[in-house]
């Protein structure tokens, strides 16, 4: 079981900036020892038989390819109903000043 000394509390709250309380050492030595014995206990599970696996959901493309289309309509029927238009592009008011 990992258990950290006051020191190394200390020595992580000085690399982190942080300044902690009497009781917050104690309280991050106990979490951060609890944490750690966890870390242990994941890296004593045999997983050399396992696959290494990307994505679980079996979908291989959720995306479609891109394509041009040709649209029914031409520039000039889709501007119709603008109310200003200007070398091609819909004329809008300006967002920032």
């Amino acid at each position: 079981m990992a258990k950290l000394t006051q020191e190394d509390i200390l020595h992580l709250a000085k690399l982190s900036r942080l300044e902690l309380s009497e009781d917050e050492i104690v309280q991050f030595q106990q979490e951060i020892s609890t944490i750690l014995s966890y870390v242990e206990e994941l890296q004593s599970v045999d997983v050399s038989k396992l696959t290494p696996t990307t994505q679980v959901t079996g979908l291989r493309s959720v995306t479609r390819p891109d394509e041009i289309r040709q649209l029914p309509y031409s520039q000039t029927e889709l501007f119709m109903n603008t109310p200003e238009t200007e070398n091609g592009y819909i004329k809008v008011k300006r967002v920032l000043s």
